[in-house]
């Protein structure tokens, strides 16, 4: 087991929603904005949080910002920008509009680490998750290169590196659903139960 200390959760808070029309991490779920979810879920399993946002408006929660090396690069800049910044070899990436993920969730990535695997995602209803996904530090290099080859497909990425990847139960992949439309907003507020 990692210890606490040698992880950094990395929040990806990034840039302005085009379907939604706002900034997904100040969206609300039952009062309370999705960075806070996010933030919830990391704080017992990690020495420190960063949020990759270029929005100051993320530092009234209290932690690090950072802001992206490259701008208008969507994830592929966010995550390297996060792991530049982290002080950790280990980091839990998660994207900021997942309202209903789970420690528990976040705690199956750290339990599967290996010495082989630099990134460990979540795979929930067949499909894999690199946006909630434990990354080992040394994948910065391998992104910041995407990005100067102007890779900016994320997916297209990672298939250059070591994975793995740990299947939910039926039951656990509800607390994977992201938002990126008011549609999809509805549907968590009907399953949500705190």
């Amino acid at each position: 087991m990692i210890n606490k200390k040698d992880i950094t959760g990395i929040i990806l808070a990034g840039g302005k929603s085009s379907r939604m029309g706002s900034d997904k991490g100040f969206i609300k779920l039952k009062h309370k904005s999705f960075v806070e979810y996010s933030i919830k879920a990391l704080k017992s399993l990690v020495n420190d949080i960063l949020i990759v946002s270029d929005n100051a408006d993320y530092d009234f929660f209290g932690y690090k910002r950072i802001e992206d090396k490259i701008k208008g690069a969507g994830p592929v800049a966010g995550i390297y920008s996060g792991l530049n910044a982290s002080e950790t070899e280990n980091n839990l990436i998660l994207s900021c509009d997942i309202p209903l993920i789970k420690t528990s969730i976040l705690k199956k990535l750290i339990d599967n680490t290996d010495d082989d695997s630099e990134i460990i995602q979540i795979e929930s209803n067949g499909k894999t998750m690199p946006l909630i996904a434990l990354y080992k530090k040394q994948c910065a290099p391998r992104f910041l290169e995407a990005l100067h080859n102007d890779e900016r497909r994320l997916r297209r990425v990672i298939n250059t590196m070591k994975t793995k990847n740990v299947v939910l139960t039926a039951e656990e992949q509800d607390t994977t659903m992201n938002v990126n439309t008011k549609e999809e907003l509805k549907t968590i507020e009907s399953v949500y139960n705190g």
